[in-house]
């Protein structure tokens, strides 16, 4: 089977961060077609407006992703587990974190959920009942990065937006524009992407694809995300969970 990868990257310039640079050599190493979305308006917008623009075949493979990560795990093995996941029946999103359970606040890694003990001398994690799920690293670097274990993989309801891959029959089962009651243009677009292809009875999951995201989540705070959030919550009968 004949399938085309290709990778569609928000930035705000041409000008791109060494870490952008290293994210786009990296890719096109792995022969994923990358496609830089520069100064976008909406990240609805840009992201499809792009796959409109590339008319991919069904079964190509589109990523959605930050331009503030690397990817640690070897292209080889990259793309043996994107390819492998994403092509399987009824699979909806693939990622690298998320959550079996939605709560009333609508925030994916409510820490009031997550009843993670982590025994760092004897390497012992303990999950209980947590209903996130997923691993990623955090930092500026590999080597003063923090690793952070959000649960065992599997399938999850909704999923984080810094990595997202799905087939391109997916991608337009699901839509990418922005939903009317949304105000903000570069908020909860993960949340509502994953939970819409659930509502499409697909199935999302995290998978061992390994990412050091340089940021920590900084922009949940402003002002357009907790409209965004709101939006959400009075469209959706929270709380979800599979």
């Amino acid at each position: 089977m004949d399938i085309n990868i290709y990778a569609l990257i928000c930035t705000r310039s041409k000008d791109l961060s060494p870490t952008a640079q290293k994210l786009v050599s990296y890719l096109s190493r792995a022969n994923i077609k990358v496609k830089l979305i520069v100064g976008a308006k909406s990240i609805y917008s840009g992201y499809s407006r792009t796959v409109k623009k590339i008319n991919p075949n069904p079964n190509d493979i589109i990523i959605l992703c930050h331009d503030d990560i690397e990817i640690i795990s070897s292209p080889e093995s990259f793309k043996e587990v994107l390819i492998s996941e994403t092509l399987k029946q009824d699979t909806g999103f693939i990622g690298v974190a998320g959550t079996t359970k939605l709560s009333e606040s609508g925030v994916w890694w409510d820490q009031r959920l997550w009843k993670l003990e982590v025994n760092i001398k004897n390497q012992q994690y303990d999950t209980y009942d947590s209903p996130h799920r997923g691993f990623v690293l955090h930092g500026k670097d590999i080597k003063t990065s923090a690793s952070t274990y959000y649960g065992v993989y599997g399938r999850v309801l909704v999923l984080d937006g810094l990595f997202l891959a799905a087939t391109a029959k997916t991608i337009e089962k699901v839509g990418l524009d922005k939903p009317s009651y949304f105000e903000g243009e570069w908020d909860f677009y993960d949340i509502h992407y994953t939970y819409s292809a659930h509502k499409q009875k697909l199935k999302n999951k995290t998978v061992p694809i390994f990412i050091l995201h340089n940021s920590l989540g900084e922009l949940a705070g402003r002002d357009s995300w907790h409209k965004n959030r709101l939006a959400f919550i009075e469209a959706n009968n929270l709380p979800i969970e599979i």
